[in-house]
């Protein structure tokens, strides 16, 4: 796992395989190892990287504020680090907004988009939806972390054969810095690409959970509707956690989706 110094941070990243680049971004409170499945799955064929974003796992956690913007900018300087022209980039929820954001910011470094449990901008939601964001959002930066660690895994993996999956999420929750937590919360609540999104010309695959219950449906079919030629996949059964919770269905899509990318280059 190498470890760069890039915008002034140290980023602590996977790196594994050879061929065409697909970057992985986590979410919220994640780190780039919890890609497990999927870059075990595509080191096979591509070379993946997964980084740990500044404010998470084993990277630096400077004082904030942080923006989506400038996790972006993290993002676009590794791949200059490591002398990558473009790349196929996937996020997840924090991750998702940091892509769409490298699409605006970097279109050049972008060669498609997979964004999974995302949204454009999170408060553009109805009062009822809004109010239970909010008491999300009260949990997530009042209580101590160890029991808003308890209290995400639980809404990540509520079922009886979910335990393992629970208690390591809850364990990765509980292990972050609070400072860096909290602005990493700001940057997400702070974000809004919505007058942007015309703008995207790259391909891109939207992913939804049928059970999300963390980014409400709605914002997610208006990400899907406001970006130029965008395909949209629901996949059954799974919560906001898609590449965890149902990595075989996640793989077969993204895969899916790459070649059709590689077929129109």
């Amino acid at each position: 796992m190498p470890v760069l110094t890039v915008n002034g941070v140290t980023l602590n990243a996977v790196d594994e395989g050879s061929g065409d680049v697909i970057v992985f971004l986590h979410g919220l409170g994640s780190c780039g190892e919890d890609w497990v499945f999927q870059t075990a799955f595509f080191c096979v064929n591509y070379r993946v990287l997964a980084p740990d974003m500044r404010g998470h796992g084993r990277s630096s956690k400077p004082a904030g504020p942080y923006s989506i913007a400038l996790f972006a900018s993290d993002v676009a300087a590794m791949l200059d680090a490591l002398s990558i022209g473009r790349a196929h980039v996937v996020g997840l929820s924090l991750g998702g907004l940091v892509a769409l954001q490298m699409a605006l910011d970097f279109p050049d470094r972008v060669r498609s988009l997979a964004l999974t449990n995302a949204f454009a901008h999170l408060l553009s939601v109805d009062a009822a939806r809004l109010a239970r964001l909010a008491w999300r959002g009260v949990i997530s930066l009042a209580l101590p972390l160890d029991r808003s660690a308890q209290h995400v895994a639980r809404s990540l993996f509520p079922f009886p054969h979910q335990a393992e999956l629970r208690r390591l999420t809850a364990a990765r929750f509980a292990a972050n810095d609070r400072a860096a937590y909290r602005a990493s919360i700001a940057a997400i609540r702070r974000f809004d690409s919505r007058r942007h999104l015309h703008r995207v010309a790259r391909p891109v695959l939207i992913v939804t959970g049928d059970r999300d219950r963390t980014v409400p449906r709605s914002l997610q079919r208006r990400l899907a509707q406001s970006i130029p030629g965008a395909r949209w996949e629901i996949v059954r059964d799974s919560g906001h956690a898609t590449p965890i919770d149902q990595p075989e269905a996640y793989n077969t899509l993204l895969a899916s989706f790459f070649r059709n990318v590689g077929a129109r280059d």
